[in-house]
């Protein structure tokens, strides 16, 4: 209620429109999260569009259709059940900067909320439209051929986790001419398996793919802005290589800047080379990434977790326009995902974490990192966010994560030895 009202008094502040676009995933929580929600927007004179069970994508496109001045996403993303979360969004149908936001979390620290009249609440309204208007937009984009992935009658199978993928996904790619096969498919939020779509908490899907004989697995998070893939015979294809694939496909058609975070592979950085464009890296964030390609007038962006960002869309993480465009690539190449994969440079990538603890002084371990490389020959330091360390062999980033009690602690690099080695070297300052 607090963070709703706060978000009230920084909507109104900026002069928008007192329209707000409401939208959740399945989990447990999150109808009666989307009451409190809902009532509080309309207690401070705020127009409700609810959308009910959506995605993080379909939101963010629907508060631009809808002329609405923003927009909130219940969603706790690929954290487990009993999280949940606002996701606060502008009048783009874009995250919140990161100096609104902390404009916000100061309105929350002193809420000072004034009910509206009761003659002035704000209405509620319903709307079921908008997941077929974001399929439809997909399949409008100008580089989905979907009469080429018609031709190709893809078996596919999908793993929903229980959640809004199970009511997005498969209908698109029926209208792509999919056979679907649909695991996980309840609308239950009682999700199957840790959400996070990493190749631990997919055995299911990849063992599905081989026993069906599918062309590809897609697995998405429970809010569906994550995309990652399974090959023929259940090779992980895996997150990371999501937007290289994509990437790639753009680039072949609209040559420009890419970008992606510190943390996602170099395997992007050797595509964008490998078709003569520049690649740029953000902070970790969403937000990052997105400011980060407007600068740079970027073609395609994302993240290396299975966020694919594609600005002829709109500036979201998006598996829908993820999926449409991967199989357009598979149908006009007349390649398998696997061979493709197999094309791309491989890397071995590491996602570790140190706990927070009450003695850690986080800033302090990272200036000591920082302080310790900083006079190395071999090494470049970038320190937009945490302190990322750049070797010829392979990379370490150390960030304070922005959803969990951790110190993330990724790292990338040609031989697992050399990198894991590499982690564990710096590791130690957190002892």
């Amino acid at each position: 209620v607090a963070c709703t009202a706060a978000y009230v008094s920084w909507l109104i502040g900026q002069g928008k429109s007192p329209r707000v676009v409401v939208g959740r995933d399945a989990r447990p929580s999150g109808s009666m999260v989307a009451q409190l929600v809902s009532s509080t927007l309309q207690s401070l004179g705020i127009t409700v569009i609810d959308l009910g069970l959506s995605t993080t994508p379909t939101v963010e496109m629907a508060v631009p259709e809808l002329q609405a001045g923003g927009g909130i996403i219940l969603t706790a993303s690929h954290n487990p059940k009993e999280w949940n979360a606002l996701k606060l969004l502008n009048d783009k149908g874009e995250f919140i900067s990161a100096d609104d936001g902390r404009s916000l979390l100061a309105l929350v620290d002193n809420a000072q909320i004034t009910y509206a009249a009761v003659d002035d609440l704000g209405q509620y309204e319903t709307n079921t439209a908008m997941m077929d208007h974001h399929i439809a937009q997909v399949l409008a984009h100008p580089l989905v051929d979907a009469a080429a992935v018609r031709t190709r009658k893809f078996r596919v199978v999908v793993d929903a986790i229980n959640s809004t993928g199970a009511i997005s996904i498969p209908p698109l790619l029926e209208q792509l001419g999919c056979e679907v096969v649909i695991l996980n498919g309840e609308m239950s939020g009682q999700f199957a398996h840790n959400p996070e779509p990493l190749p631990a908490n997919l055995i299911g899907l990849t063992e599905a793919v081989k026993s069906e004989g599918a062309d590809l697995g897609i697995a998405v998070d429970p809010d569906v802005d994550r995309l990652a893939f399974v090959g023929e015979n259940g090779m992980w294809i895996g997150e990371e290589y999501t937007l290289v694939l994509v990437a790639d496909y753009i680039l072949q058609h609209r040559p420009g800047a890419v970008v992606s975070n510190l943390s996602s592979s170099r395997a992007l950085r050797d595509i964008a080379q490998r078709h003569g464009q520049t690649y740029h890296a953000s902070a970790v964030g969403e937000v990052n990434v997105v400011e980060k390609m407007k600068v740079v007038d970027a073609v395609i962006g994302g993240e290396g977790n299975g966020g694919i960002i594609d600005p002829q869309l709109h500036y979201g993480r998006d598996a829908l326009v993820g999926t449409a465009l991967a199989l357009t690539y598979l149908a006009k190449s007349g390649k398998s995902i696997n061979e493709l994969r197999e094309s791309y440079p491989s890397y071995f990538m590491v996602k570790d974490k140190i706990q927070l603890r009450p003695d850690l002084d986080v800033e302090a371990v990272l200036a000591k990192v920082q302080s310790a490389y900083g006079t190395r020959e071999d090494v470049e330091i970038n320190t937009i966010d945490g302190v990322k360390l750049d070797f010829t062999q392979g990379w370490v980033h150390l960030r304070r994560s922005n959803t969990e009690p951790i110190v993330r602690v990724y790292g990338e690099g040609e031989n697992e030895a050399v990198i894991t080695g590499l982690i564990e070297e710096v590791k130690a300052y957190f002892a």
